[in-house]
């Protein structure tokens, strides 16, 4: 087992505004020009540290990214008045396409279309992997139609061929990766596509002695509505409905304008409501448009109506301008070195007690969401079992 300090090497798929935050506020924290502020577990953390994360290659599609250095993306795409110039050190390499930003105004290619096929598109990525020695690798790329995987067998042939998009493809590398290398990777998946939802992605996983975390990142109205369901269900109070819209102004919620997208977020965010009270209220909760002038602070609304002691009705109504690129960050810092622990503690797979606590759809199939404040409490004891805080 490693000791405090080792270097966690990290591979980020997706150099937008997510990546832009991540590694911007990644290098003040190293620098000592902010605080901690806002990263889950950080003053716990003894096996591993946000400082000891060091992102080794950015990947992405975006013909106005690939080639350029985080440093001048990065100066466009975060609020931070001044980005760290040692940004310019991490040029965009060109990754997997796959039709991921299909329907999108975005001028993208992929590996595929350079070199002429997925397959060889993944062989080459494959080996930039065992170049890179990764140990984490988290996939931040635009919201992608979700599809489930119940088999290998049908992960394999799907996903080597590019045919169930980017997200599952990076994953079958991943996994490729950590069983030719015996050096198994941790995969966090902080974007809707189940990964650590299906079956034959967890299977393979398992097999490889690698992770999979997910799916989907829980980075603001989403915890705040299932803390305020637990709320709810640990009164004994009936919700008679749960209505919760977000509109934002950022490429995410661009894509989100498209049915497909916005199904897969609509299915994580909504996955809470029964879990965690234990009945299906009439719910409304998804993304439900795009206005550039709000940019990455998005307008959040909420309303939940319940019955109380003697069949009154009260209503909370909330409303929130809410910086998701900034909470994911913060959870990027978090939950990398929690993966690099887990997976020198040999776990591999998934992990229900991380996923419950960091992600809206938490994998393997078949596991409950809970409340926030509860996941968090059961990641405490959890992770001090094995001695990572």
């Amino acid at each position: 087992m490693e000791g405090r300090g080792h270097v966690i090497r990290t591979v980020l798929i997706g150099a937008g505004s997510g990546a832009s935050y991540f590694l911007a506020g990644l290098e003040k924290l190293k620098a000592r020009e902010i605080e901690p502020v806002g990263i889950p577990l950080v003053n716990y953390m003894k096996a591993h540290r946000p400082e000891d994360i060091d992102v080794v290659a950015v990947y992405d599609v975006d013909n106005s990214k690939v080639g350029r250095d985080m440093y001048s993306i990065a100066s466009k795409l975060s609020p931070f008045s001044s980005v760290p110039k040692t940004l310019k050190d991490i040029v965009v390499s060109r990754g997997l396409h796959c039709g991921s930003l299909r329907g999108l105004e975005v001028d993208a290619s992929g590996l595929e279309d350079a070199l002429g096929s997925p397959q060889q598109a993944l062989e080459e990525f494959i080996s930039e992997l065992v170049k890179l020695k990764p140990d984490v690798i988290v996939n931040v790329i635009t919201t992608e139609p979700m599809r489930f995987v119940e088999s290998e067998g049908e992960f394999v042939k799907l996903a080597s061929t590019c045919s169930a998009g980017a997200t599952l493809a990076y994953i079958y590398a991943a996994s490729e990766y950590s069983l030719r290398t015996g050096n198994p990777v941790a995969f966090i998946n902080l974007t809707p596509p189940a990964a650590a939802n299906s079956p034959g992605v967890v299977s393979r996983f398992e097999r490889a002695g690698a992770l999979v975390l997910g799916d989907d990142a829980a980075t603001g109205a989403t915890p705040l509505t299932a803390d305020l369901l637990e709320h709810m269900a640990e009164r004994g109070r009936r919700v008679l409905s749960v209505a919760q819209f977000n509109i934002g102004g950022n490429t995410d919620f661009l894509s989100l304008t498209e049915p497909e997208r916005n199904h897969s977020k609509e299915v994580t965010k909504s996955s809470m409501v029964a879990d965690i009270l234990g009945y299906d209220a009439p719910h409304y909760i998804r993304p439900t448009g795009y206005l550039e002038p709000l940019g990455d602070r998005k307008f959040v609304a909420m309303h939940i109506e319940y019955e109380s002691f003697g069949g009154f009705r009260d209503e909370v109504i909330v409303n929130a301008r809410i910086n998701d690129k900034s909470n994911l960050a913060g959870l990027m810092a978090s939950i990398v070195p929690v993966a690099k622990s887990l997976l020198e503690r040999g776990i591999h797979g998934s992990y229900a007690t991380v996923n419950r606590f960091y992600m809206k759809m938490p994998g393997p199939r078949g596991t409950k969401n809970i409340s926030k404040i509860v996941a968090y409490q059961d990641l405490l004891k959890e992770l001090k079992k094995l001695d990572i805080i």
